[in-house]
């Protein structure tokens, strides 16, 4: 019995080792299961990214995200690439050849340090390269030889060492039909040339001998103290893709950023603490089509703070501490359609009429939020109904007792115009609208004095 067990025993172990052995020829050594481990890890880092399609072109969104390589099971068919913010150091030759329908490729704000001359090798088709906020000190024109469509090209904010090395580079940004590539990039190196746009360097001086370099200094005027960043560099976000936008979103700002980028169509300035504006701070953006300036405790705005932009057609104010436009604030803004005003603490006096003035005038322009909140008889009230009866009846037990003086006031401010419109408005408002004027005898004038 004994025996007869002891050899069941050995079958079943004889028929197990088969299958263990299968099971060892798909993963020798476990180098399988390793295998389906990192599949599982790029198959996460792809599905991290964001895939999307904008206007008819196919995006991945693959910003902050840690990577330092490009995966090789991303789509090869996306137009735009966006790997802003991850740990990328060194930019390989054909890193990107598989994609080589790119149009658009960020990589700002990494930690690149040198750029490969084949590189973007494949990329005929790109016109916008993003490498601003990196660690870049040199590079060739090689790099940009194989973007034969490259129109936007952006260095600025890298430590470039204005060196020999850097000829080739300088020579191509400095051709006039270059005109949007390398702009705002600065030498860090040497100290005498330190803060001076690449585009503005005299190339021939370049590549003077080293030695020569030294024998000079100190015959050399001591370079300019060095220029501090301008915020809009320094703090806040550039996107060209898929419009140009600058995003200066929660960054503690107190003010607008001076040197403003000139080809930016979106700013987003919002949930700052920016209390005022002064004029002609957009001057150099030109070309902006909106402007977000909500959530900043913005109590005063000069006149000719919005000068310059002429193409402006959103403008968001709210949720700031506005309680009136001074005169002539918003002039400038000839083609405005949309402008946000709601929960901004509007007064409803005599200085809330020019705002209301300028929207009747300009019946394009859709706004929101403009309710009065003080005085306290006039809270929730719509603004424009205010101004409709402020030139209405006085309160019986307010009347002043003979004024039959003709002081000429009666014909200001279109009262007339203003009184018919409170006439065919007024019904259903019950008595809490102050009552329209009382109808007039011909050739009579009526004189109101106003609370």
């Amino acid at each position: 019995m004994r025996l007869l067990a002891t050899l069941l025993l050995l079958l079943l172990l004889r028929s197990a080792e088969p299958r263990r052995g299968r099971r060892l020829e798909k993963g020798p050594g476990g180098g399988r299961a390793r295998g389906r481990v990192k599949a599982g890890i790029t198959r996460r880092q792809t599905q991290e990214c964001k895939e999307y399609i904008e206007a008819g072109e196919k995006y991945l969104d693959c910003q902050d995200r840690q990577l330092s390589n490009v995966m090789q099971d991303w789509p090869k068919d996306i137009q735009h690439l966006l790997l802003a913010r991850n740990k990328f150091r060194v930019l390989r030759d054909n890193m990107f050849a598989q994609f080589t329908q790119l149009k658009s490729l960020d990589l700002q704000q990494n930690e690149i340090v040198m750029v490969e001359d084949g590189a973007f090798s494949g990329l005929t088709k790109l016109t916008t390269l993003l490498l601003q906020h990196n660690q870049l000190k040199t590079a060739t024109e090689e790099i940009l030889l194989p973007m034969k469509r490259l129109t936007y090209l952006r260095l600025y904010d890298n430590p470039w060492n204005c060196h020999c090395t850097l000829d080739s580079l300088v020579r191509t940004l400095q051709v006039p039909s270059n005109r949007n590539l390398g702009n705002y990039a600065k030498c860090a190196e040497p100290d005498s040339w330190r803060g001076l746009k690449l585009k503005k360097l005299n190339v021939d001086s370049l590549c003077v001998d080293n030695s020569r370099w030294e024998g000079e200094k100190e015959a050399r005027p001591r370079p300019p103290p060095k220029k501090e960043r301008s915020e809009a560099v320094s703090m806040c976000h550039t996107y060209l893709v898929p419009n140009p936008l600058l995003d200066c979103r929660n960054k503690d700002l107190t003010h607008i950023p001076s040197d403003l980028p000139s080809d930016i169509v979106k700013m987003d300035l919002s949930n700052n603490n920016i209390k005022h504006l002064r004029p002609k701070q957009f001057v150099l953006s030109k070309d902006l089509k909106l402007l977000n300036l909500s959530s900043n405790n913005l109590n005063y705005i000069e006149t000719a703070a919005f000068a310059g932009l002429l193409y402006l057609r959103e403008l968001d104010l709210s949720n700031n501490s506005l309680q009136y436009f001074q005169y002539g604030v918003l002039e400038d803004l000839y083609f405005l359609r949309k402008l946000s005003l709601e929960n901004n603490p509007w007064v409803c006096d005599y200085n809330i009429h020019y705002l209301v003035y300028w929207l009747k005038h300009h019946p394009g322009v859709f706004f929101t939020g403009l309710i009065c909140s003080e005085p306290e008889e006039f809270r929730g009230w719509r603004v424009e109904e205010y101004v409709k009866t402020y030139n209405g009846e006085c309160p019986k037990d307010k009347q002043t007792e003979g004024t039959d003086t003709d002081t000429g006031q009666g014909a200001q401010g279109g009262s007339e115009n203003e009184a018919q419109e409170v006439v065919t408005e007024d019904g259903g408002q019950g008595e809490v609208l102050p009552r329209p004027l009382k109808e007039k005898k011909p050739d009579t004038f009526e004189i109101f004095r106003l609370s």
